[in-house]
C-alpha cells in the first residue's frame, strides 16, 4: 500500500509543481540568509500530504484551480513553520534525515524562519480572496497551539485517559487535515453540508495518522529517525500504553501505573513501560483503532459514486494506516 501515495504524488505532478512554485516564490526575499535557509529546507519536502489531502478536496468538488492552489500553499507553509518551531521546542539535531535549521544556526534564526513561514502562508492565505479560507486558517491555527499547549500541561502529570488523548490529537494534527479539506471545498464554492462531511473524513484521518506516527515511539527504527521512547522522556502518554495502563486485570497494573507517574522517568523506566505497552497488547490496539477509524471514514465516502478523487481519499487512508515512517 506504501505506493498509493506515490501514484498520487505521480497523478497529481503538474498541480503540485505549481503549489511549489507558489511556495518558492512566496518566501524569496531581499535577505541572502532567509534565502539560502528556506531554499535548502525547501529541498527536503516530505510528502507533501496535507497539500495533496487539499488538492483531492478540490477535485472532489469540482477542480484544482488557483484558489485551492494558494491555499493549499498556505497550509503546507504553516505546517512547515510548526515543524520548524517544534525543532526547537524538541531540541532535535535531525529532521527527515538532514541537519535542523536550528542546529545549523541557533533557535533564534529557527524561530524567525518558522515565523517568515507564517507570513508566507498569511500572504497565500490572502491570495484566495476568500475570508472564509482565512477564517478556516485561523481556526486551524488556533487548534493546533492549544492542542499542543493542552499536551505540554497533560505531560507533567504523565497519565492521560484515552477521550483526553483523541482530543489533544484531534486538535494538534487533525484540525490541519480539518482545514485542508475546507479549504478545496471553499475554492470551489461547494455547499457548507458536503465540506462538513468531507472534514469529519478528514478528520479522522488526521488522528490516524497521529495514531501511527505515535507507534512508531515503540520501535527502535533508524529509518524513522526517532529515538525509541522519546514522547514518554517527553512526558507523553500514547495510545498503546494507554491501553495497557486500562488492562486491570494485569499483575503488573498497578506497579505501571505508578511508574508513570514517577515525577522523572529513567531510560530504564522507559524500556519497561514499552515493554509493557507490547506485551499488553497496545499495538494491537492501536491498529484496531485506526482499522476503525478507516472504517468510519469509508462510510462516510460511501454515498458518493466512485471516481478518481473518492478512489484516492480511500488510497490515502490506506497509505497512513501501512506507512513506515
Amino acid at each position: 500500500m506504501a505506493t498509493s501515495l506515490k501514484n498520487i504524488q505521480n497523478q497529481l505532478g503538474p498541480q503540485l509543481d505549481a503549489l511549489n512554485d507558489i511556495i518558492v516564490t512566496t518566501l524569496t526575499s531581499n535577505s541572502e540568509l532567509t534565502n539560502n535557509i528556506v531554499t535548502s529546507y525547501l529541498k527536503n519536502k516530505g510528502k507533501m500530504l496535507r497539500p495533496i489531502v487539499t488538492l483531492l478536496s478540490a477535485q472532489f468538488f469540482g477542480g484544482i484551480n488557483d484558489k485551492a492552489l494558494q491555499g493549499a500553499a498556505a497550509l503546507e507553509m504553516l505546517h512547515n513553520a510548526s515543524l520548524i518551531h517544534d525543532d526547537v521546542i524538541d531540541e532535535a539535531t535531525e529532521r527527515r534525515g538532514l541537519p535542523t535549521i536550528n542546529n545549523v544556526w541557533s533557535n533564534h534564526v529557527a524561530v524567525l524562519v518558522g515565523d517568515f513561514f507564517v507570513t508566507g502562508a498569511l500572504r497565500c492565505g490572502v491570495a484566495t480572496g476568500d475570508g472564509r479560507i482565512l477564517s478556516a486558517l485561523a481556526d486551524m491555527g488556533r487548534d493546533l497551539s492549544l492542542g499542543e499547549i493542552d499536551q505540554v500541561d497533560i505531560a507533567r502529570n504523565h497519565n492521560i485517559d484515552e477521550d483526553t488523548y483523541m482530543e489533544i490529537i484531534r486538535a494538534k494534527t487533525a484540525s490541519l487535515f480539518e482545514c485542508c479539506a475546507a479549504v478545496g471545498g471553499y475554492a470551489n464554492d461547494a455547499p457548507q453540508t458536503a465540506i462538513d462531511e468531507l472534514r469529519r473524513y478528514a478528520r479522522l484521518l488526521g488522528i490516524c495518522f497521529q495514531i501511527k506516527d505515535d507507534t512508531f515511539d515503540y520501535y527502535n527504527d533508524p529509518i524513522i529517525g526517532k529515538p525509541t521512547g522519546n514522547d514518554l522522556r517527553e512526558g507523553k502518554v500514547t495510545l498503546p500504553l494507554i491501553y495497557a495502563l486500562n488492562r486491570t486485570d494485569l499483575s503488573e497494573h498497578d506497579e505501571m501505573l505508578a511508574l508513570v507517574n514517577k515525577e522523572t522517568l529513567t531510560g530504564e523506566d522507559i524500556d519497561r513501560l514499552i515493554d509493557f505497552a507490547k506485551r499488553a497488547g497496545g499495538i494491537e490496539y492501536a491498529y484496531e483503532t485506526m482499522t476503525r477509524l478507516r472504517d468510519e471514514a469509508s462510510a462516510i465516502l460511501s454515498p458518493y459514486q466512485p471516481d478518481e478523487s473518492v478512489d484516492r481519499f480511500r488510497e490515502i487512508f490506506d497509505y497512513v494506516i501501512d506507512r513506515k515512517l
